[in-house]
Formats: structure tokens, C-alpha cells, sequence
């Protein structure tokens, strides 16, 4: 069978999905690996690289899609509709597509896939179990938005990060405020930490408070209800308005004593929660910086502008989305190395299996042979339809006779 790695599309991606070195990994388990020219060239690795480790170079992208079984993406047609229109037109039945795609804010575009019948696994969906944790892409990637916002905000801010003991005076930490200790907002904490900031994290899971604490970073606790908060895989559950309501009222205080706040509250599938209002950015110090990695969901600040760093109230609010792409030799790595564990977890003497009693393999199939496989997504495609198609019946002009 042979696995094609195609140059990513999606506007700014600097990531490729497969990097030179797991080359050999999928040549020694019975693939050929076949690689569009230039793919790896924006994340560092060239074109030779792949050809040293056994991949064959194709020039062209349509005869890419033509001969590979297998399509290995940073992001899927779902995840890149605007600009994927035409790889569309160049997908097989029975062609098996993997990566990043957005399955549940795409659902017109999973239908397609299904129509097509297409198998399509999303790697967002790997579950959070044990076994699958070298697969784990989100927390791969969420690890360098952490890092990433954080080097964002130490070179924005007016201020050094540090303690410094000078013949010109002392000069203080910054203050810096994490909201969202999961893989991205415990990165964060730990690479502010080195920049010598003094650092508090917030999240509404109290489970996550003796992580904080290790990091050498302080928990910031509110008087308010926190069970339940914790859902499936150790995410955050989306609350009631009200819980967000009593969440801002204390928060407002918190934000207002730092010099730098990085929200990370995201929930999959759903809008990032408002949890940073305008009211809380006015009571910043002049100068502060808030760093938006939930930017992509909507954003965890009102202010937020997608794609952006904007001035509001005298504070600078930075909604660079797709951070990882940012860094994208390691983010790459990081992403080539889930992505191929994956691989191989369903290949069997160079054929895959698709083994629907494996967690991994069930959980991550978006369709297959036309059809749904993962409920979750069935659920979304039928109420897009369906709301869809009420659309259209409230636009229709009754007829008179």
C-alpha cells in the first residue's frame, strides 16, 4: 500500500504531516511512502532528506492522490474546506485520509467524505487512554501553543519577565496569570517559570491543582461550585451560563493584579467560553498582555480579534491562531510521530485492519463504506441537516392561489 504525504494547503500551515525519519518506520512495515515535492520544506525538511530515507518524490499533486491508498494530512479536506474544494475532487473510494479535521464544525464537509465513502479519521478524536497517549496530536500540539504563548507574551510585554538584582535598582517579576491548566496552560506555566515570572494557574478542575502546584506555580481557588466540572478524558465540561456568570465576578479581581494573562479554556467540539470581559481588561495596569490561545474557538477574552494583536483599554490582546505552526520543525516532529504510531497501530503485515474493537481505531473513524461510524458525529451531521433544511423551508415563498 502506499502512504502519500501531501503539501499542506491551508493558509500559513508551515507543519507537514510526515517528517524524513518515520519514513523508514512505515517502509519497514510493508509501505511505500510517496511524497509530494516541497511538503517539508517550510517546516525544514527538505526535499533530499525524504528521498535519503527511501520516499519517492512526486511532482505533481493530482498524481499524488491518484496512486496513494493512504493520505496522511496536518489537515484534512474538513479542516481546510476553503481551500481543499479541488483535493476533493481527487479523492477515491475506499482512499483512507487521516488528520486533523474539524469533525464537528464541518460537518457539511464530513458528509462529503462519507458520500464519497471515504474512511476519514480525525486525529483530534484520539481518546485519552494510556495506550494511545504516543498518538495523543492534541496534546502534542497544545504543548507548543503553551510554550509559544508564552514566549508571545514575555516579548510584548514592556517588562522583563525576571527578578533582577542591579546597581540600578531592583527590578520585579512580571506577574503573570494562566487560565486553563490543561497540556497548553501547564506548558505555559512551566516555560514562564524559566523566564522567571511569578506565576498563578486557574482552571475550574481542582484536580489539576497539585499539577500547578509542581510546576512551582501558585492555584488560584474561587468560591464557587466545581463539581462536575471534570468530563470524559479529563477535559473541562461546558457549564451552565450562570457557573460563567459567577466565574467572571471573581475572576475580574485576579486578572486585574497581573501584568499578563494566557487563557487556554478550550472545549472540544464547542465555543471557547468568554471568561476575560471588557470590564476585566480596563482594570488591567496599562501595558498588560493577554495572550488568547483559545483565539480558534472564538476566544476566552470578549476583545479578542482572531488572527490579531490589538490595542484595547491600553492593554495589547493576541489572537494568533494555529500557534504550533508557528514552530513547525518540532511541531512537525511531534505531530509525524503520533501520526505514525497510529499508522502502524492498525497495519498488519502492510495492510490495515481495521479492528472496531480497539478503542483507538473505533473512536477516530469519522466514516467508513458511507456511513457514520462515530455517534458523536452522526449526532452533529443530522442536526446540521436538519437545521439546514429548515433554513430552507422558513425562506420559501407560499404559494397563492
Amino acid at each position: 500500500m502506499i502512504v502519500g504525504v501531501p503539501k499542506e494547503t491551508f493558509p500559513d500551515e508551515n507543519r507537514v504531516a510526515l517528517i524524513p525519519a518515520n519514513v523508514p518506520h512505515l517502509i519497514r512495515a510493508g509501505f511505500e511512502v510517496q511524497v509530494e515535492a516541497g511538503a517539508g520544506t517550510r517546516s525544514g525538511y527538505p526535499d533530499a532528506r525524504y528521498r535519503e530515507k527511501g520516499a519517492a518524490l512526486i511532482r505533481n499533486r493530482a498524481d499524488l492522490f491518484r496512486s496513494a491508498h493512504i493520505i496522511l494530512q496536518v489537515r484534512g479536506y474538513c479542516a481546510n474546506p476553503d481551500v481543499a474544494e479541488g483535493d476533493f475532487d481527487m479523492i477515491r473510494e475506499q482512499q483512507v485520509m487521516i488528520g486533523f479535521m474539524k469533525p464537528c464544525s464541518n460537518a457539511k464537509f464530513v458528509k462529503n467524505l462519507a458520500e464519497r465513502k471515504v474512511v476519514a479519521f480525525a486525529m483530534e478524536l484520539i481518546p485519552r487512554i494510556s495506550r494511545a497517549q504516543s498518538m495523543d496530536t492534541l496534546s502534542s500540539m497544545m504543548t507548543v501553543s503553551g510554550y509559544k504563548a508564552a514566549l508571545l507574551a514575555a516579548n510584548t510585554l514592556p517588562k522583563m519577565f525576571p527578578l533582577f538584582m542591579t546597581a540600578a535598582g531592583t527590578i520585579t517579576p512580571a506577574k503573570v496569570l494562566i487560565i486553563g491548566a490543561g497540556v497548553s496552560g501547564l506548558q505555559a506555566v512551566a516555560t514562564c517559570k524559566r523566564l522567571g515570572a511569578v506565576v498563578k494557574a486557574y482552571d475550574i478542575r481542582p484536580a489539576v491543582k497539585e499539577q500547578v502546584e509542581s510546576l512551582g506555580a501558585g492555584f488560584v481557588e474561587l468560591d464557587i461550585q466545581t463539581e462536575g466540572t471534570e468530563g470524559k478524558g479529563g477535559y473541562a465540561r461546558e457549564m451552565g451560563d450562570e457557573f460563567y456568570r459567577k466565574q467572571r465576578e471573581r475572576m475580574k479581581r485576579v486578572v486585574s493584579e497581573n501584568d499578563v494573562v494566557i487563557s487556554t479554556a478550550a472545549i472540544p467540539g464547542r465555543r471557547a467560553p468568554v471568561l476575560i470581559t471588557a470590564d476585566m481588561v480596563a482594570a488591567m495596569a496599562p501595558g498588560s498582555v493577554i495572550v488568547d490561545v483559545a483565539a480558534e474557538g472564538g476566544g476566552n477574552c470578549e476583545l479578542t480579534e482572531i488572527d490579531r494583536s490589538v490595542v484595547k483599554q491600553n492593554v495589547t490582546i493576541i489572537g494568533k491562531t494555529n500557534l504550533p505552526s508557528t514552530i513547525p520543525f518540532h511541531a512537525s516532529q511531534m505531530y509525524s510521530n503520533n501520526i505514525t504510531k497510529f499508522l502502524l497501530n492498525m497495519t498488519r503485515e502492510g495492510k490495515l485492519v481495521f479492528d472496531m474493537d480497539d478503542e483507538i481505531i473505533r473512536d477516530t473513524m469519522v466514516s467508513r463504506d458511507g456511513e457514520f461510524l462515530n455517534t458523536k458525529i452522526f449526532q452533529v451531521v443530522q442536526e446540521t441537516g436538519q437545521s439546514q433544511k429548515e433554513n430552507a423551508e422558513s425562506q420559501e415563498i407560499p404559494h397563492t392561489k
